[in-house]
């Protein structure tokens, strides 16, 4: 299952799920019901996993390829069909299965992009005529990350990253590497070491100065291996940890510059040359669609 198999034409169709990467992550404070307020520029970046839907009965669904650490019922991917399918009660179901590409509790947002996939997709599908707006806040009920997928757009994110201002940062290419750990977001947040005091900044002093990520020293203290990896891209430039996974980056303006520094990636880690990408390439196939009609495929 690919890009070039049927690409989101309709049901039985494959639809993409981009990766993202966090420039910066600044935790400024903790909110009163106890999560962390945040500042981040998420990057929309090529890596994809790939999505297809296929029509099923009403009310039932099923799941494929997904990982076999995670039960179905517990996929994002299933728990946000359900989720929309409560919201709108189209008519059928649907069978999904999974292409996994993106490293998981590598802070890529690999099971966010899923979960804001089919939101956007099953929507689509069963003519739901939900607004972005009404599925960010059904995809926020999964996960922070889910509203940016759905939005589809590379952003300054603020609060708990759902707060979403639109941006086109500076065109760059990335080298990602892959250290081979999984990170549960849930255990850095709760460090008691972490910083949770950052001053917040401007979208203007971010593109001025830059900015780091405060989980960065609790995580290369707490994985070796994140932080050999970053050691080693540091001899290249500014290496950076993305969110509070394990895969570490390093940006660079031109291809060529990207290309030499991969070449030289010790064979044990997974490596990938992406680009930064201002929208999602989701919003193309939905563009490619035209407009949905109807509300729901009752009747149809």
């Amino acid at each position: 299952m690919g890009a070039d198999n049927n690409l989101a034409q309709g049901w039985d169709a494959v639809w993409p799920a981009p990766a993202k990467l966090n420039l910066c992550l600044l935790i400024t404070g903790r909110r009163e019901d106890g999560f962390h307020r945040l500042q981040t520029a998420f990057q929309i970046i090529d890596l994809l996993d790939y999505v297809k839907f296929s029509k099923l009965p009403d009310g039932q669904f099923t799941l494929s390829g997904g990982m076999e650490s995670i039960p179905p019922d517990e996929d994002l991917c299933m728990q946000a069909a359900r989720l929309l399918y409560q919201h709108c009660r189209p008519g059928s179901g649907a069978a999904i299965t999974l292409q996994k590409n993106i490293p998981v509790g590598a802070g890529m947002g690999g099971g966010s992009s899923d979960a804001a996939t089919t939101l956007l997709a099953l929507n689509h599908l069963w003519r739901a005529g939900l607004s972005r707006e009404e599925l960010a806040g059904i995809g926020l009920e999964l996960g922070a990350d889910v509203p940016l997928f759905v939005h589809g757009q590379s952003a300054w994110g603020e609060e708990l990253g759902e707060r979403l201002s639109p941006e086109k940062w500076p065109r760059r290419w990335f080298l990602v590497l892959n250290p081979g750990v999984s990170i549960a977001t849930e255990a850095i947040f709760s460090a008691p070491e972490l910083t949770r005091n950052s001053t917040p900044i401007t979208i203007r002093s971010f593109l001025k100065d830059g900015a780091g990520n405060d989980c960065e020293s609790v995580v290369r203290s707490r994985y070796p291996k994140v932080d050999e990896a970053l050691t080693w891209l540091s001899r290249f430039g500014r290496s950076r940890l993305t969110g509070t996974g394990s895969c570490v980056f390093l940006a660079f303006e031109r291809w060529q510059d990207a290309e030499e520094v991969r070449v030289e990636v010790p064979e044990k880690w997974s490596r990938w040359l992406v680009r930064g990408l201002d929208t999602s390439p989701v919003n193309e196939v939905l563009e490619s669609q035209g407009p949905d009609r109807g509300k729901s495929e009752r009747g149809a």
